[in-house]
């Protein structure tokens, strides 16, 4: 699913036009990427958890060339799915 198959499906649980559930959906992911950019973690119930965790100075290598070359430290967004999601998958 893409974003905008995600919007469509939105609108039409909505009952209302696509260009409302755009909004919402981008509320939504402007609102999970603010508080991760702060360090903060959303939890979303029965849904799963965001979190932003530290990743170390690494090595790795360029697959075209081999030259091993420093990737830095930095921050990653994580996804821990919740209990819910994790057993609507099964």
């Amino acid at each position: 699913m893409n974003k905008a198959e995600l919007v469509a499906d939105v609108a039409e649980r909505m009952s209302d036009s696509k260009m409302k559930a755009e909004e919402a959906v981008n509320a939504v992911f402007d609102a999970i990427t603010s508080a991760l950019s702060k360090g903060d973690e959303v939890r979303l119930p029965a849904f799963g958890v965001f979190a932003v965790s530290d990743t170390a100075e690494r090595k790795a290598r360029n697959p075209q060339t081999g030259e091993e070359v420093t990737v830095p430290a930095g921050k990653r967004a994580r996804f821990r799915a919740g209990k819910a999601l994790k057993e609507a998958l099964v």
